[in-house]
């Protein structure tokens, strides 16, 4: 899988040379018809009237400020490209890692799914509330625990819950709702069509980086300590 990562990586970047290549030459044939303007109007002056050279000297500015933003915009786009890269090798190397996942939808294969919560104080009873594409709420209450992180597994045979897709909500004794995470294996590593890293992570399916709470280790060094 990373192997197909860093293919993917390989193309992306080639295609962002290919777009320099041809901003570099659109800049180009711009320059050279402001050029082939700017002399004309030179030549079509009226001597008894002729323009003021200021003019000329701001027309030759806006060609330099254009110019420049544009090459600019060229390497600020490389330079994402390459970034891009660099993203999709890191996080390609976290493929088999144990990760927490910040999340309201789990899918559930039957498998025991382990996660926690966050809690701001002290709860008699937490809810954590399953709900599948029916519409039908499954209920698991988690015992009194003090302010802090606490640890819960679902037995989805316990709870009735068929394989499928399914948002997930934690609610306090007092009402309140806390984030749920989810623990889950890294599967794989790829990049979106709109060009951003996406993880595919077991027991809750597509995540952006940006919602990993936690890199736990690979699965045998997990199990090492």
């Amino acid at each position: 899988m990373l192997t197909n990562n860093s293919l993917a990586a390989s193309n992306n970047t080639a295609a962002a040379g290919t777009d320099a290549v041809a901003t570099s030459a659109d800049v180009s044939a711009n320059k050279d018809m402001f050029t082939k303007l700017l002399v004309a109007q030179i030549r079509n002056q009226d001597p008894l009237a002729p323009s003021d050279p200021s003019q000329f000297v701001n027309q030759l500015s806006q060609l330099s400020q254009t110019e420049a933003l544009q090459n600019l915009s060229k390497t600020t786009s490389a330079s994402a490209s390459v970034l891009q890269s660099l993203q999709v090798l890191a996080m390609g190397g976290q493929v088999g890692s144990q990760v927490s996942v910040a999340t309201d939808r789990v899918r559930v294969d039957g498998s025991a799914i382990s996660g926690s919560i966050s809690l701001p104080s002290a709860s008699g009873a937490t809810n954590l509330v399953l709900t599948g594409v029916d519409g039908q709420p499954h209920t698991m209450t988690l015992p009194f625990h003090s302010a802090g992180s606490q640890a819960f597994t679902i037995d989805p045979s316990a709870l009735g819950l068929a394989p499928g897709s399914y948002s997930i909500s934690a609610q306090t004794a007092d009402g309140a709702s806390v984030p749920v995470e989810i623990a889950g294996t890294v599967n794989s590593v790829r990049l979106s069509s709109t060009g951003s890293v996406v993880l595919q992570v077991a027991g809750v399916g597509d995540v952006d980086p940006s919602a990993i709470t936690g890199f736990n280790g690979k699965a045998s060094q997990v199990a090492a300590n």
